[in-house]
């Protein structure tokens, strides 16, 4: 029977020694911490018992004088402090109400939203995605706009409304005053959430040519969004367990649509489940990924994410995707998209943008805490076909970072305008792409 993959989605139970009569702080870091010092399988090497003695310390002075009522609230910000310290960016806690969000997209549940994805900058939320048929698409708001505050409060990183507090603000199905940037204006707009599927969906566009289209006797080359349809893919998550399927929809329309380029967005995913991140890579040609634990391992790979061995019965599906494209990726993308894209480039696809998080070595698991939160703890290494350690992070062949205050007051999308330069710089070397054969 096929398994898939844990490693972001599948909630453990572990018997752990209670801490009932400690009190609550104790009987979380006590949860936490075991679980982190039997189950911990990344790539530092940090003394983790040492580590946890010592913040155990830290969290029974934060306690005294009461330990029996210090609070869950202090025994996070002891692990996270202790966490910080490991510098495993896989292996954090996370509260209560992150928790169930995740929950909300692995099971595809409805729930009341906006249909905004939105990003912490320093100037405020940069939308980078609103799903169609959304209450904030019907009013028109579109990726670049900035929001610069949310019901009366300043939005943006270490500001009263991040990215978690407007979700929050989001499931009480209220209206919501928000006030946004587009170029040279400040906007206003009451956006009143509505039931719908928690989860980002990939989305397909067509990008404009670069230049004005030439006359017949004008003898300069056309450019690549002159000469092949450009099909710009933006790819959310691989946390749905359908979400390389949805993407391979996309691809498959995009070649029906008579696109010849591709360019897949993957600035603002921060990872999934591996069989679809390894399913989806498989466009461009067939992915094998081995993850490896404590004891034993896994082997992810093919169009379907299969998990197989040995690796003679893996899927050998011809690719989908044979024409010119590019990867973009920045400071968000993280985990499994890093994994597309590292894969991605093996098989000849630029990568384009920031360097990554710097996550793709390592998959996760998360484990169930007392405080209805979970771990997000590193259990495997990964390697490819060949047993070689995948990169911690991913390096862009060519960088270009995405530049909000480009992007909001211009509407120029610097790191998208590189793809195209890069794409039109290699068109001599670049077929059309064509529909592959049954």
């Amino acid at each position: 029977m096929k398994r898939t993959a844990l490693y972001l989605l599948l909630l453990l139970s572990v018997a752990l020694p209670s801490g009932a009569q400690a009190g609550l702080a104790q009987d979380l870091f006590d949860n936490a911490s075991t679980l982190f010092k039997q189950n911990y399988y990344g790539w530092q090497e940090t003394n983790r018992v040492t580590l946890v003695d010592r913040y155990r310390q830290q969290l029974a002075q934060q306690c005294e004088p009461a330990p029996d009522t210090c609070s869950y609230d202090t025994a996070r910000k002891v692990l996270k402090a202790m966490f910080d310290e490991f510098r495993d960016e896989h292996t954090n806690v996370r509260d209560p109400e992150a928790a169930a969000r995740l929950r909300e997209i692995q099971n595809n549940l409805s729930v009341p939203r906006t249909g905004l994805k939105l990003v912490k900058r320093a100037q405020g939320l940069l939308v980078v995605g609103v799903q169609l048929g959304s209450p904030a698409a019907a009013l028109g708001l579109q990726p670049g706009d900035l929001l610069l505050r949310v019901g009366g409060q300043t939005a943006g990183t270490d500001q009263p409304i991040d990215t978690a507090a407007f979700v929050h603000l989001e499931r009480q199905n209220a209206p919501l005053e928000v006030v946004y940037q587009r170029r040279d204006q400040q906007l206003y707009a009451t956006i009143q959430p509505a039931v719908m599927q928690a989860r980002d969906l990939p989305q397909l566009s067509y990008l404009e040519p670069t230049q004005p289209q030439l006359t017949r006797d004008q003898s300069a080359p056309l450019s690549v969004s002159q000469q092949h349809k450009v099909a710009l893919i933006t790819l959310p998550s691989f946390l749905p367990a359908d979400s390389a399927a949805l993407f391979l929809d996309r691809v498959e329309q995009a070649l029906h649509e008579g696109a010849g380029a591709l360019i897949v967005d993957l600035r603002y995913n921060s990872g999934g489940r591996l069989d679809q991140c390894v399913a989806a890579a498989s466009i461009f040609h067939r992915v094998v990924y081995q993850a490896k634990f404590q004891v034993g391992g896994w082997t992810f790979a093919g169009s379907q994410g299969e998990q197989a061995l040995p690796l003679a019965n893996l899927d050998h599906t011809p690719p989908i995707w044979t024409g010119p494209a590019a990867v973009l990726v920045g400071e968000d993308t993280a985990s499994c998209a890093e994994v597309f894209a590292y894969y991605a480039h093996q098989n000849g696809v630029k990568i384009i943008g920031e360097h990554t998080k710097g996550v793709a070595n390592s998959g996760i698991n998360f484990f169930p805490l007392p405080d209805n939160g979970v771990l997000s703890l590193t259990t495997l290494r990964a390697y490819d076909e060949q047993g070689h350690a995948l990169p911690g992070y991913i390096t862009p062949d060519v960088v270009a970072p995405t530049d909000t205050l480009k992007l909001v007051q211009a509407g120029e999308d610097t790191t998208l305008q590189a793809a195209l330069q890069v794409l039109e710089a290699a068109q001599p070397a670049l077929p059309l792409a064509t529909k592959p054969t049954p």
